[in-house]
């Protein structure tokens, strides 16, 4: 099987250098046909896609080459029967005819020999790292990022740097004394074009490096950029020579970000303002490799209020930065969505006030209505956003999320919501799918006690009546609607009941007719009511009472009444 794999490694890494070089020439062509355009554009069109397939299939075979290299590398430095490593062998020809010149080969040339600082391929044993492990890490957990060092080693635009943390620091030093900008870069970058012999020696005495990038920017020159959010910008060039992997062989976030979002083909990249100062770095290593840069959107800081003035939110302060803070209070995912969009596009809210009823998604999102300068971000604003949205979920949604919640966070309400789900879902029915929905829930934990009155074993009675009625009034009123009431009745019927109620005892019909001559009534239908929902519900405010007492049932009802009537 390893002769197989080695075969194979072989095959495809010598395939790669066949294919490179057919783009090479493919790259001339199109250069030729670009100067025809004019005259033959759709020529120049099918030539791209050509090219385009062959970049495809050339990354394809590259990608493999590493991976059939990891395989071969994945236990231990396999050794061929001539005693070199499958890494030298297969790399031999390469190296012997000077195309892995620099850096790369004179770490090739050690790497049998050389532990190269890096630590230890087996630490039980000690043994030393080679090259060969060096091809499976960058294979294993490396492997876009190793292919593309090489490239850069071996034009010349990356170089290995021995210098030790004391050397960058009293180099620091010096730049600060000498008034001028701290970095590592032209004159101060002290390994940038030494010797092979210095590089040689260097690891032979067994130093740590880094690989670092070779920039050729001048400070003094300005690059034109264009931020989708902030709009055109002038920076100066990046002239530090930045590194590129760190000395475990890990990419640093600058290299790494530009080698995967080339290979993941990715067209925008969005990141806080804060990486923006970063962005001639980035445009400096895309010119490099020769990639076209996705377009880049720096989005704006989120700002909260200490006291009296603003600050930009913090990850070890503020809560408010974890997914977890928001699932935990349970702000539902539409809630937490909306009120974002709010903060990020202008005209949404505008929007959202037009089309109530619309999904976020019909919504146009355009980086041009993105803010500029930092966006307050308010909780109240949040609840506000949230009890908007919660009131147009359908109820097999509420349904879903609350259980969800409360599930993690609320066991016991769990097991009393689950142990009746068609019972809770009509409770949660109450109000939905009306053109005037209540608004009466921001976030899951408050349902419970939105709930609780419809559970005998959440239920707290209430004793707030009307303070105009008397102990002996309020209980004639229920003793009275205990033998009115009737499950089986519609709207209408329930609330004409109610009302002959109250004219039976001396109130008016209705809040309007009791306004007209107060003097000839004791009160108004509102007040009996209010008698009725306080001995039913516990709440001075509810949602509809007919709604509520046909979700309960007579046999709830008329128990809560008499209940309310033993209190009194």
């Amino acid at each position: 099987m390893q002769v197989l794999l080695r075969i194979l490694g072989v095959g495809l890494f010598l395939l790669c250098i066949c294919v490179e070089i057919f783009l090479r020439f493919l790259r001339i062509v199109k250069f030729v046909v670009w100067l025809g355009i004019t005259l033959k554009h759709y020529c120049y069109t099918i030539a791209l896609n050509f090219i385009e397939k062959m970049n495809r299939i050339y990354r394809i075979l590259t990608v493999a080459a590493v991976f059939v290299f990891a395989a071969c590398n994945h236990d231990q430095v396999n050794v061929c029967e001539s005693g070199t490593t499958f890494a030298q062998e297969a790399l031999q020809p390469f190296v012997d005819s000077g195309q892995l010149p620099g850096a790369i080969s004179v770490l090739y040339n050690n790497g049998v020999q050389e532990t190269c600082c890096i630590g230890y391929a087996d630490p039980r044993t000690k043994r030393p790292i080679t090259m060969d492990d060096v091809f499976m890490q960058c294979s294993q957990t490396k492997g876009f990022c190793g292919v593309t060092i090489a490239k850069l080693v071996e034009e010349g635009k990356a170089y290995p740097c021995f210098c030790t943390e004391e050397e960058l620091s009293s180099m620091r030093e010096q730049q600060e004394a000498k008034g001028v900008n701290t970095g590592y870069y032209g004159e101060w970058a002290m390994w940038r074009g030494r010797p092979m012999e210095d590089i040689e020696a260097a690891l032979a005495e067994g130093k740590a490096w880094v690989l670092r990038f070779y920039s050729e920017g001048n400070p003094e020159k300005y690059i034109h950029l264009t931020d989708l959010v902030k709009g055109k910008i002038d920076m100066p060039e990046n002239d530090q020579d930045i590194v590129l992997l760190k000395s475990d062989g890990i990419p640093t976030y600058h290299f790494a970000h530009v080698v995967d979002d080339h290979l993941m083909r990715t067209t925008h990249v969005v990141r806080g303002e804060e990486w923006l100062a970063t962005w001639p770095v980035h445009v400096q290593l895309f010119s490099a490799m020769g990639w076209k840069m996705p377009k880049y959107i720096h989005t704006a800081q989120l700002m909260k209020m200490d006291g009296g003035s603003k600050r930009k939110l913090s990850k070890r302060k503020d809560p408010e930065l974890a997914l977890d803070f928001y699932f935990a209070e349970g702000f539902p995912v539409p809630s937490v969505i909306e009120y974002l969009l709010t903060l990020l596009n202008s005209n949404f809210e505008e929007w959202r006030l037009a089309n109530p009823r619309e999904p976020y998604e019909s919504f146009k999102f355009t980086t041009n209505k993105m803010s500029v300068s930092g966006s307050l971000f308010d909780l109240d604003k949040l609840r506000d956003v949230s009890k908007n949205v919660v009131s147009m979920l359908t109820t097999e949604q509420v349904w879903s999320y609350l259980t969800d919640w409360a599930e993690k966070y609320d066991r016991d309400f769990y097991m009393i919501l689950t142990a009746d789900p068609e019972y809770a879902k009509s409770i949660i029915s109450i109000g939905r799918g009306i053109p005037k929905p209540r608004k009466d829930i921001a976030v899951w934990s408050e349902m419970k006690d939105y709930m609780a009155f419809f559970y005998d074993e959440l239920f707290t009675p209430g004793s707030e009546y009307p303070q105009s009625m008397s102990t002996e009034e309020i209980r004639t009123v229920l003793e009275k609607y205990k033998d009115i009431y009737e499950e089986a009745d519609d709207q209408t019927a329930w609330f004409g009941k109610i009302k002959e109620l109250s004219v039976s005892m001396g109130y008016a019909a209705s809040p309007k007719e009791y306004k007209q001559n107060p003097e000839a009534f004791k009160g108004h239908v509102g007040d009996i009511s209010a008698v009725i929902r306080m001995a039913v519900t516990g709440r001075v405010n509810s949602p509809d009472m007919f709604a509520v007492m046909s979700v309960m049932g007579r046999t709830r009802v008329i128990g809560r009444i008499e209940r309310a009537i033993e209190a009194l």
